[in-house]
């Protein structure tokens, strides 16, 4: 699988994550992503981020979003 390919599934699984731990559904949570610079962070740091837990990932979009503005 190439790493583009690898990339889309991790951040396709990130957002279904973040949607299910703050009860989104899935447009809210990528477009919440989006706005607040979570989904350019997973894609600037996959290669560190693909190796902690989906809790861990979570906490740290959470964080980044909300000193992005982000109010969840």
């Amino acid at each position: 699988m190439s790493y583009q390919r690898r990339l889309i599934n991790y951040t396709i699984a990130c957002v279904n994550e973040f949607a299910e731990a703050f009860n989104l559904n899935v447009k809210e949570a990528y477009r919440y992503l989006r706005d607040f610079k979570g989904i350019e962070f997973l894609k600037d740091f996959y290669e560190e981020e693909h190796l902690l837990s989906f809790d861990n990932v979570v906490e740290d979009l959470q964080a980044l979003c909300r000193r992005n503005g982000g109010t969840i």
